[in-house]
């Protein structure tokens, strides 16, 4: 059975909207260990817009599962990966202007930076998952490069305006899957996927891990939000 490792990121997002301290996305991670989460990711981002510094050092203390820090493969985010330890790496491209991650590493065009990335860090004991395209030349870079695993970009698949569109993608991601998984490389997946969706990814097997994030903590807005209403006026009517 696959895991599932949930990304708090956009817990953060709505903390730093107000610049205060909550919600806690270290709170979030506990809350989300409870209830069955196999893994945390965050990614600690350049411009820090959401999860931040001091976010890393707490979770890397209380996370009792598996933390995936997702990062660029800069000398900046290698020695902080390197002086905190999280258990996976998960390298992925970066840009300011992005709103959230746009696509896979070009690993072969960036074949040497990725290369001493992977190396150091895990020759600091870390795991490196390297986030690409479920296209076959960049599997075969990321295993030429020493990745442990690769997580596999599904965004083209989960925008997919038709279903013809979606089994054309389904078809790419699953023979991304067989070659990683003849290039001895673990299997992770992830981006855009939601409770509609993950169905019929998770039904081609072979994907290790999903990381999921955005459509979680939206659904845990609303599903939420009765509870948190009902609270406050209690607090208010019985001060």
């Amino acid at each position: 059975m696959a895991r599932l490792g949930v990304n708090i990121d956009h817990v953060a997002t709505i903390r730093q909207a107000r610049g205060g301290a909550e919600p806690d996305p270290v709170a979030a991670a506990a809350i989300a260990e409870l209830a069955g989460a196999d893994g945390i990711t965050i990614h600690l981002r350049e411009d820090r817009r959401h999860i931040q510094d001091r976010d890393l050092k707490i979770l890397r203390q209380t996370v009792k599962t598996r933390l995936n820090l997702e990062m660029a493969a800069t000398q900046e985010m290698i020695t902080i990966a390197l002086a905190t330890k999280p258990d996976c790496c998960t390298l992925v491209p970066e840009k300011r202007q992005e709103l959230t991650t746009e696509g896979g590493l070009d690993v072969r065009v960036a074949m040497e930076q990725i290369t001493e990335a992977v190396e150091r860090l895990q020759q600091g004991g870390i795991t490196v998952s390297l986030f690409i395209d479920p296209d076959p030349d960049q599997v075969k870079a990321a295993s030429k490069c020493g990745a442990d695993c690769i997580e596999i970009h599904t965004g083209s698949y989960a925008d997919a305006p038709d279903w013809k569109t979606e089994d054309r993608e389904l078809t790419r991601i699953e023979n991304a899957i067989k070659l990683g998984q003849k290039l001895g490389l673990g299997i992770n997946a992830g981006h855009g996927l939601n409770y509609s969706n993950i169905k019929r990814i998770a039904a081609i097997g072979g994907i290790e891990e999903f990381n999921i994030g955005h459509s979680i903590i939206s659904r845990a807005v609303l599903a939420g939000l009765e509870r948190a209403v009902r609270d406050m006026v209690a607090l208010i009517q019985y001060a």
